[in-house]
């Protein structure tokens, strides 16, 4: 059966919030950015909140605040990025313009989770790429969205089709949560035991001791390519130029390589090694000092790092690549990594900067083995979960193309 879009949905957007708004609490308030997270699993990095007020004031004038089952659908910049609004996110609000609402659901005809699989497809993101406007700042509007035509089966198959694939987001969205909790642990370990020491007086609790990072760990810059050696190539290595501002890798920062000279080792990643941002190219710094684990290397056997990385790998025998990397996920490095930022065009962290960084450690080798042995734990746990989710995501692409 061909339906357009709008009459099976109500197609909107949101009230406009003015900045002067924004509160430090109260109701989740997600832009775009936000929803894109929220879809890839990953924590909320930059909380924004409106007051209950006001969104009990738009909810009993408008009716039209978010509910179980809409999708929302991103509208601007990254366009046709999807959310399927689950209970456990409610209540919040969004950014008008930012987000385009699907809602008021004509269930007699079609099945909310079917219509979100559907735009996730091939088809239907080819559909929203026709009425994808702007070449600046591409966008989609609320009446083009509207218009869009699919052809829908019986809804008994509807639902067919979104069980198997929500079976599958199912196990996906859990091994994300799990892993989103495991950072969260990990980070609040590396604060609790490693980031509340102030070195600049030179104390520290007797039972304690602090060593500069270039003591315990390797530190060596990425390799410098040319656009001469990019290639898309079964023989490619991959190189990873940076990672995501919400963190860890993703397909989207690999480039496909074939290196005009042999390669050091010191040019090279490999799994659990630790690489920390050294260039921001949005002249705000919020990447440079972030430094993330290399826990999944399925996709391509060897892995080139570029000259925006640092590489960091432990040459201690008391101190892990686990440990390190829990140590460098709290807030210390970040804040020390502030203070060596140098560029105009592009901004940098100095090379110096790595190198004085000291990192305190327990006396203790009973406490340090401790703290070591959870930090494995829980990074092989994430590494487990992402291997799995790879297979998953496989898997779900597979019937996304069959059934659409």
């Amino acid at each position: 059966m061909k339906c357009r879009l709008g009459d099976l949905a109500r197609v909107s957007s949101s009230k406009r919030i003015y900045a002067k708004e924004y509160t430090t609490s109260g109701i989740p308030f997600y832009r775009g950015k936000e929803i894109i997270e929220l879809g890839s699993g990953h924590l909320v990095s930059n909380k924004l909140f409106i007051s209950k007020d006001r969104f009990n004031q738009i909810r009993s004038k408008y009716d039209d605040v978010p509910e179980k089952d809409d999708v929302l659908i991103t509208a601007v910049g990254t366009i046709g990025e999807t959310y399927l609004v689950k209970s456990r996110d409610l209540p919040f609000y969004f950014k008008d313009g930012n987000l385009i609402k699907l809602s008021k659901w004509n269930r007699q005809i079609v099945l909310p989770e079917y219509m979100y699989y559907w735009l996730n497809s091939y088809t239907g993101k080819m559909a929203i790429k026709k009425i994808t406007i702007g070449s600046t700042q591409q966008a989609i509007t609320i009446r083009e969205l509207s218009d869009i035509e699919l052809d829908l089966p019986p809804i008994r198959e509807q639902g067919k089709i979104a069980q198997r694939l929500s079976t599958l987001d199912f196990s996906i969205d859990n091994n994300k949560h799990i892993n989103a909790n495991l950072y969260e642990q990990i980070k609040t370990i590396s604060n609790s035991h490693f980031s509340y020491f102030d070195f600049s007086d030179g104390h520290i609790p007797s039972n304690w001791h602090y060593t500069s990072l270039s003591d315990v760990a390797e530190i060596t810059t990425g390799y410098s390519y040319t656009s001469r050696e990019l290639h898309s190539s079964k023989t490619a290595m991959a190189t990873i130029k940076n990672f995501e501002r919400t963190g860890g890798f993703s397909d989207k920062g690999y480039k496909e390589i074939i290196p005009q000279k042999k390669l050091k080792d010191s040019k090279m990643a490999r799994k659990f090694d630790i690489l920390v941002a050294h260039t921001d190219l949005t002249q705000n710094a919020d990447i440079i000092g972030n430094a993330e684990i290399i826990l999944d290397t399925s996709i391509y056997s060897q892995l080139i790092y570029s000259m925006d990385l640092v590489r960091v790998r432990t040459k201690a025998t008391n101190v892990s690549q686990f440990l390190l990397s829990l140590i460098l996920q709290g807030d210390r490095l970040k804040k020390h990594c502030l203070g060596y930022v140098n560029g105009t065009t592009v901004l940098h962290l100095s090379k110096k900067a790595l190198k004085e960084f000291y990192i305190p450690l327990p006396n203790d080798l009973h406490e340090l083995d401790h703290i070591s042995k959870f930090a494995k734990a829980a990074y092989m746990n994430i590494a487990i979960n992402i291997q799995e989710n790879s297979m998953l995501q496989e898997a779900k692409q597979t019937l996304l193309r069959k059934f659409f």
